[in-house]
């Protein structure tokens, strides 16, 4: 048995390859049978003259998904897809599929999201489902080349990180927890023990909203570093971006013609990327027409003006304080805006990358968390670090789905994730 990704390496031979029917054509004794495996598709060609009796007719009585396995004699074929095709010799039925649901006429969104189980099947979703995983291979891969350990957080928390209003309650035991909303607390520990980490996993946001930009569950890297300050912070969060669309552009390129993105969008992704502060981006929505006051955070919709000026993803940094999490590093030299920084995609997609440097003064520490009105129990720990061996320090969370949905220019990011959970959708 051979995968359809690597047949290329079986011209001339006789290979078998086990999947299902993903279409099928018929031209008289001719029956066209695309067959796929997970890793790609290929096209299978039954004779009738060439076959034993009653295969040819098993072949077109196959329906769609039917789960088979196919045997013959790989050829070249430019014509093909994929470039190769198969000379059926032999052919068994491992299951005949019911009518499926999901056929090439065109279907609403709903419907699709309601059968996302079976819609991954298709090429479109196949294409973005192994461009996602590139984007996580890469992501890890450039970390763990510059010395970054990755170390697991807690999905369940017993306080917030973001902010109180956007958090999943859940009970436990005798008391209540909260999914996590991202593991960067944890990290600013497990950085003070091993000087830099990185974790990985999925993070839950409570936001009661309906855009295209946004999931209640979604995926994010978020690495942390002892001894890092917010220009070390964008220098590392560029050298990553770029390591990850170079990659998809050497790894996935199929992929990308599948989903018809413009491969050239991402070859302009090359540093240095600009950058720009608070107040230069408030001027610029300004000169826009917008009628945003300083203080402001930016929505989605200031995100998407800032972003389609520039051919390349842009730092906005030095944000006003209250506009910015409790343990954002002041800027000394102007206290009322801090040390973090946004990266925003080009092509008006907006955030895909959030972070700055932490506090790493006790006192500030514990200030800003009776100002926020946080309890202070239950900072207690994270207070601590800042009493043995604090240290200047910086970090970020990149969203998987958001940047995949840049990378390849797609309109929602309900695409880049098996099974998204959005405000509206538990199901499947």
């Amino acid at each position: 048995m051979v995968t359809i990704e690597r047949i290329g390496e079986h011209v001339g031979e006789e290979a078998e390859i086990r999947g299902w029917l993903y279409n099928m054509r018929s031209s008289g004794a001719l029956r066209f049978l695309l067959v796929r495996d997970g890793t790609g598709v290929m096209q299978a060609v039954a004779v009738r003259s060439d076959l034993p009796a009653g295969v040819f007719d098993a072949a077109g009585a196959l329906t769609q998904e039917s789960s088979i396995i196919v045997a013959g004699l790989v050829r070249e074929d430019r014509r093909a897809p994929g470039g190769y095709e198969m000379a059926l010799r032999r052919l068994e039925v491992v299951q005949l599929a019911d009518p499926y649901p999901i056929t090439p006429k065109e279907h609403g969104v709903e419907f699709l999201m309601d059968h996302r189980h079976l819609w991954l099947r298709s090429q479109r979703q196949w294409a973005i489902m192994r461009v996602r995983a590139e984007v996580e291979r890469a992501l890890c891969r450039y970390l763990d080349d510059l010395g970054y350990l990755r170390m697991d957080t807690p999905i369940l928390t017993p306080s917030a990180c973001e902010g109180t209003t956007t958090l999943f309650e859940t009970p436990y035991f005798e008391r209540r927890a909260y999914l996590a909303q991202s593991g960067q607390l944890y990290n600013e520990a497990t950085a003070a023990a091993f000087g830099r980490v990185y974790c990985f996993g999925p993070t839950f946001r409570a936001e009661k909203s309906k855009t295209r930009r946004h999931l209640t569950e979604f995926w994010m890297l978020e690495p942390e570093a002892a001894y890092l300050d917010l220009d070390g912070y964008m220098e590392l969060a560029e050298g990553l971006v770029v390591a990850v669309v170079r990659q998809v552009l050497e790894r996935r390129r199929r992929e990308l013609e599948i989903l018809q993105r413009d491969p050239a969008a991402l070859e302009r992704v090359q540093p240095p990327f600009p950058r720009i502060t608070y107040d230069e981006a408030v001027e610029r929505l300004r000169a826009r027409g917008a009628t945003i006051a300083w203080g402001d955070d930016f929505g989605g919709d200031e995100e998407t003006v800032l972003s389609r000026e520039f051919d390349r993803p842009v730092f906005v940094h030095r944000y006003p304080a209250r506009c910015k999490a409790f343990y954002m590093q002041p800027d000394p030299a102007r206290p009322e805006v801090v040390l973090g920084a946004d990266l925003l995609a080009p092509e008006g997609y907006g955030e895909i990358i959030g972070g700055g440097q932490r506090i790493h003064d006790r006192e500030l520490m514990e200030r800003r968390i009776e100002e926020t009105g946080l309890p202070a129990a239950e900072y207690q720990w994270y207070a601590d670090l800042r009493r043995y061996g604090a240290v200047p320090h910086s970090g970020f969370g990149i969203g998987i789905e958001r940047t995949v949905t840049w990378i390849l220019g797609l309109e929602h990011v309900r695409e880049t994730i098996p099974f998204p959970r959005l405000i509206n959708r538990l199901y499947p």
